[in-house]
């Protein structure tokens, strides 16, 4: 018994089983379905291979692509209040945000970091969606406030890189207040003669592309990219119209004027670099 217990069943099983493959191997591009090898994704600054599709890229990431390098100097952000309203739903607001902490290890959904993009000097916040949706509260408030500091301190142009659902309503009317915060802190960077550049990604709506997410000297966009206010179905039930193809996509927004320029992720660096460079008057490396 012992015989077929410890060889030939092992055996068996050894020629049934189905072998384990990790999950994590294969990406499926949203747009065209083609499965992608995650290495040959990720080489492709997450770009599909098939179509050209832009998927949504990481924020530590996406700094390391633009930064000469892949270096910067992360500013350290002013702390604020937890949980203001002491708000819960289906849980405390305070414990959504810890979660959101503990996965994302960030301690909110903003990134400021100063350095050089081919040697001209900029100031970079950008958001994270992976956090809470990228959405804004005081926190992120305090961040932009801080990216326009270390701009007018260091004389560099302001990038500002929004990937966000919105303001975030677990804050209230404190969350609504860094609308016209951002929009201040975005004049101080004009009043001192600085560029402030903004490059609008997947997704761009609510109380951020209400405020200051349009305020750049210019507008880039990353293609096929979602910017807007409201959600296209809201739109639809409030005028009671079908919306035209592609509404509220980079290349539409490009076509009616809203955006400057799209620009595909592998090109953003050189473009980046010579508009800030035709701005400062600084030749770009």
């Amino acid at each position: 018994m012992s015989w077929l217990t410890n060889f030939v069943r092992p055996k068996i099983r050894a020629l049934v089983k189905k072998p384990d493959t990790p999950d994590n191997l294969w990406d499926k591009c949203p747009a065209c379905g083609q499965m992608i090898f995650h290495r040959e994704l990720e080489a492709n600054q997450r770009v599909c291979t098939h179509c050209g599709h832009h998927l949504r890229i990481g924020v530590k990431r996406r700094l390391e692509l633009l930064f000469d390098d892949g270096q910067y100097e992360r500013a350290e952000l002013p702390k604020v209040e937890a949980d203001p309203l002491k708000f819960r739903d289906r849980k405390r607001y305070s414990d959504r945000v810890k979660e959101a902490q503990a996965k994302s290890g960030e301690q909110d959904a903003i990134i400021v970091g100063s350095g050089t993009i081919h040697g001209v000097p900029v100031v970079v916040a950008a958001f994270n969606f992976e956090f809470m949706g990228g959405s804004m509260g005081m926190a992120v408030g305090e961040g932009l406030v801080k990216a326009a500091d270390v701009a007018v301190e260091q004389g560099a142009a302001l990038i500002a890189i929004p990937a966000s659902g919105g303001a975030r309503m677990q804050e209230g009317i404190f969350s609504l207040m860094q609308m016209p915060r951002s929009v201040i802190a975005v004049d101080r960077v004009k009043e001192a003669g600085l560029p402030f550049v903004v490059l609008l990604t997947d997704p761009t709506t609510g109380g951020v592309s209400a405020s200051f997410a349009m305020l750049g000297d210019i507008h880039v966009a990353e293609p096929g990219a979602l910017i807007g206010f409201a959600g296209q179905r809201v739109i639809e039930e409030t005028i009671r119209e079908k919306l035209p193809e592609g509404f509220q996509r980079a290349e539409y927004l490009l076509e009616h004027g809203i955006v400057d320029l799209v620009v595909p992720r592998k090109e953003l660096r050189e473009q980046l670099a010579r508009l800030i460079g035709l701005l400062t008057k600084r030749e770009a490396a």
